[in-house]
């Protein structure tokens, strides 16, 4: 691969830095301003709880006490890291997907983010079962796999101060999406369009669509603060994404208290458990809805999200890194 003399400047900088800098870990992902999508959120979080419980964590860089380095699946230059490793630091990859089955198209990338695993990674970090298993289905056998599911962040996303449900009026439900892919729900979402009884309910659509909808509001996509404000003022969260591993709106929804309604594909069912109902087709929505309504304060007691605190403790063991030095 040829280096340009810009990107040997930067590295060689990187290194003299490192040899003055002190960090116990060390994040490669390309982080974004927000409203941004679901690995940005969760990264955030972790960095905030690893930084509270007294590590030193830097990024897209490897200074000279670091112990360990997360790599967020393909998102991070991988050249800038093959660049500054060394030996004795733990490399532990965290992979979401299969990207190409959940984009529905092949593209290569969840071949390229194999090959990455196997020349960097000593530990693979997944987000859901399906999504280990799927990539097992594939031909695809990663570094020592462990699954260890997202979690919010719990100075943004919460249950207190959310509106109360009422059966006497319409009941609000809320979906989400970062990105147009169709196989993020819109047919689904359009059959609900044309055919939910709307003197029942109100919906919003939060993000981007490739449909423009008639009944359904729709706003653009909001950063956390707002999309937790939102989340609050709702009733049930609707998802018909397919083979999504492990969707962080869901998560957050649920982790401001909505139970959910879901396209049983991907990681939904081992997200939700019990509180909410999935289904296989738009069909069955109203009649699943009806069920979730009826029993709406038995949904919402069974909500059981992993805390922030409980899934950075897992990412540390991992990392080895839950003895401070």
């Amino acid at each position: 691969m040829k280096i340009g003399i810009k990107d040997t400047v930067s590295n060689l900088f990187a290194v003299i830095a490192g040899k003055f800098m002190f960090a116990d870990l060390s994040i490669f992902h390309e982080f974004e301003p927000p409203p941004n999508g679901g690995a940005h959120q969760f990264l955030h979080a972790f960095w905030k709880e690893a930084t509270a419980r007294g590590l030193r964590v830097e990024n897209n860089t490897i200074s000279h006490a670091t112990r360990a380095c997360l790599l967020n699946s393909f998102n991070f230059k991988e050249r800038r890291l093959l660049q500054l490793m060394r030996n004795s630091v733990l490399y532990v990859h965290r992979v979401d997907g299969p990207v190409d089955v959940y984009r529905g198209r092949n593209d290569g990338v969840d071949r390229g983010i194999f090959a990455v695993n196997k020349k960097i990674a000593d530990k693979t970090i997944f987000q859901s079962h399906y999504s280990l298993e799927k990539h097992l289905e594939l031909g695809m056998e990663f570094k020592n796999p462990v699954v260890i599911m997202n979690a919010a962040d719990p100075e943004i996303f919460r249950s207190q101060g959310r509106m109360a449900f009422s059966r006497e009026r319409k009941t609000r439900l809320v979906a989400a999406s970062w990105s147009d892919n169709i196989n993020k729900g819109a047919m689904i979402y359009k059959w609900m369009d044309e055919h939910l009884d709307w003197d029942r309910f109100e919906m919003v659509f939060v993000g981007r669509s490739p449909i423009v909808f008639n009944n359904i509001s729709m706003i653009p996509a909001v950063d956390s603060f707002h999309m937790a404000d939102l989340f609050r003022h709702h009733d049930v969260y609707i998802t018909a994404s397919k083979n999504d591993p492990c969707s962080n709106s869901l998560i957050e929804a649920l982790t401001c208290g909505l139970p959910a309604v879901y396209l049983q594909s991907g990681g939904h069912p081992e997200i939700v458990q019990r509180a909410g109902l999935g289904f296989e087709v738009a069909e069955q929505i109203p009649e699943v809805l009806d069920k979730v309504i009826d029993s709406y304060e038995v949904f919402q007691s069974l909500i059981s999200i992993p805390s922030i605190e409980e899934v950075s403790q897992k990412y540390l063991e991992v990392l080895e890194l839950t003895r401070i030095s």
